[in-house]
């Protein structure tokens, strides 16, 4: 439910801040106090359009806050945390309106988009009025209402589940069943290129090394003499690591005498052995990987012939030929073992679409039935609302061609004014005032279901007289026990229904210079005098309060 509205610098009001409660709201005023722009800074912090010109003269710009007390399961939580929002249980909606015409949103002090406050200001509250469509406009939103009213919510996500199961199953039949056709076509030449590639074996990284041995064994025989001829000197006959062993030893028996002198040189000759070793042993392995077989060479290149022209012949990197392989293989193996594997698609896709159709069927059932309990609850609200000639009818449309997520069903409310009329759907049959009050009968029948925490009617009893305006008091203050209702109204008998009474007035500042839009909650005595004020006119008399008096009492009655 909505606990406070505050609003800084929008149109005529500087500043203002409203405790709201449980039950009905009423807000009453003189024509141009400002009602209509309370609703609009409202409905800007519900995420509605942004005005440049709501931001009041003077000020750079416009603030309005909203805050909610809404149950943790609440649709709204959901949406918080789609978008990484956390719910603390308080919900606070907030939107700065700037004089250039930009906007900015924030739920719980956290900057988001006009789009997530438009989604979680939906899910909040509901504004309707005389011309107001939000609500019915559009037929997904009759069939949401029905299944909310018969409970159906849980069969609707069942079959939503077994749209997608069979979605999954169609959509994988039709994927074998194009791969096969496709198959089909190339069959030929997937099993010539098939062979073709399993007889050549091409392995990955294959041409990289064969090139590269190649390379080695044709630098390799030119320099193979050079080599020779390098190992010869450090570790042939011509070496010089025997005689500097032989000095080492002499040294090292002389070294005894002598160590300081002996010792450097010693360590010296040591480095240089080793090193000549080692040389020894890279020139013995350079030579070894010079010494090829001319065959060899021959089949290298002749296998990097092969890999090439293959290549060039499927216009595929060397490398990717083991992958191309792999794929014709398994296509060749889709040619022989798919048939197989479409039947058991094709099952699976007629037991998904089966389940689905059973469960939708069932849907329709239910939503055939409930449709008829609809339409007796709210036709049993129409008389008292001076529509008792109306009467309110639920169109099921039923279409198994036209399947969905949520069934075969397209659900329309329609309504026929008067007897002998041909009936047609109420949003263009019923006139701005009738489709107020078929939209407030639907609401009261819906009050515990399929409806926003938070309802607020905007002026829906102009233009009826006394007992219709009571009829509406009435229902509102009923649909007021199960949700929050707010409504602007110039009707006595609505404002007298109320448990909160809201009084817009328009003040007078700096010595009428300029004007502030003010509200003020009115106690007993208060209230008393501005029904009377509704009832009378400019000029409150006696008959007007004693009048009011009995409508106070009759309302808590």
């Amino acid at each position: 439910m909505l606990a406070r509205l505050s609003i800084r610098d929008i149109v005529l009001i500087e500043r203002l801040d409203i405790e709201f409660a449980t039950g009905l709201a009423v807000l009453t005023g003189e024509t141009g106090a400002g009602k209509s722009i309370l609703l609009d800074a409202f409905a800007l912090a519900l995420g509605g359009r942004g005005d440049a010109g709501l931001v009041r003269h003077g000020a750079e710009q416009g603030q309005v806050t909203a805050v909610f007390d809404i149950p943790k399961n609440h649709p709204a939580a959901k949406i918080l945390a789609e978008n990484g929002l956390e719910d603390t249980g308080e919900m606070i909606l907030r939107r700065v309106q700037l004089a250039d015409g930009r906007t900015r949103a924030f739920i719980n002090d956290q900057s988001i988009s006009v789009q997530t406050l438009k989604a979680v200001g939906a899910a909040l509250v509901e504004i309707h009025g005389q011309h107001d469509e939000r609500a019915l406009v559009d037929a997904a939103t009759h069939r949401r209402l029905l299944d909310a009213f018969a409970g159906l919510e849980k069969d609707v996500a069942a079959v939503e589940t077994l749209w997608d199961a069979r979605r999954t199953a169609n959509t994988a039949l039709e994927e074998h069943r194009a791969a096969m056709e496709r198959a089909a076509r190339e069959a030929d030449y997937l099993r010539h290129a098939s062979d073709e590639l399993k007889q050549l074996a091409p392995k990955d990284g294959e041409e990289t090394s064969l090139a590269s041995r190649r390379t080695t064994m044709m630098q390799g025989e030119k320099i193979a003499s050079d080599l020779r001829e390098a190992q010869e000197a450090v570790g042939g006959n011509h070496s010089p690591v025997g005689a500097l062993a032989a000095a080492v030893r002499r040294l090292e028996r002389r070294g005894v005498n002598s160590p300081a002198l002996v010792e450097p040189a010693v360590k010296a000759i040591d480095i240089a052995i080793n090193a000549l070793e080692e040389a020894d042993q890279h020139l013995q392995a350079a030579l070894a990987a010079t010494d090829f077989d001319p065959g060899e060479l021959e089949r290298i290149e002749e296998r990097l012939f092969a890999l090439r022209a293959a290549s060039r012949k499927y216009s595929t990197p060397v490398d990717g030929l083991a992958a191309l392989a792999a794929k014709y293989a398994a296509e060749i193996v889709l040619i022989d073992a798919g048939a197989s594997r479409l039947k058991k698609l094709e099952q699976a896709a007629v037991e998904a679409d089966a389940r689905y159709s059973a469960a939708a069927k069932k849907l329709s059932m239910a939503r055939q039935k409930s449709a008829e309990k609809l339409n007796k609850a709210v036709n049993a609200e129409l008389a008292p609302l001076k529509l008792e000639r109306a009467k309110f009818m639920t169109q099921v449309e039923t279409d198994e061609a036209a399947p969905g997520p949520q069934g075969f069903d397209r659900v329309e409310f329609w309504v026929q004014t008067n007897p002998g009329t041909k009936p047609g759907p109420l949003m263009k049959v019923a006139s701005g005032g009738e489709l107020s009050r078929f939209l407030l009968a639907l609401k009261v029948v819906l009050s515990d279901r399929g409806s926003a925490p938070t309802l607020v009617f905007d002026e829906i009893d102009t233009g009826v007289g006394g007992a219709v305006a009571d009829a509406i008091g009435g229902r509102l203050a009923r649909l007021a026990g199960k949700v929050q209702v707010m409504a602007v109204t110039h009707a006595p008998q609505v404002a007298a229904r109320a448990d909160q009474h809201l009084l817009i007035s328009k003040d007078a500042l700096d010595k009428g210079r300029r004007v502030a839009t003010r509200v003020n909650a009115l106690a007993a005595d208060h209230r008393r005098e501005e029904i009377a004020r509704m009832l009378a006119g400019a000029e409150i008399t006696a008959e007007a309060r004693a009048a009011a008096d009995r409508l106070l009492k009759a309302a808590t009655a």
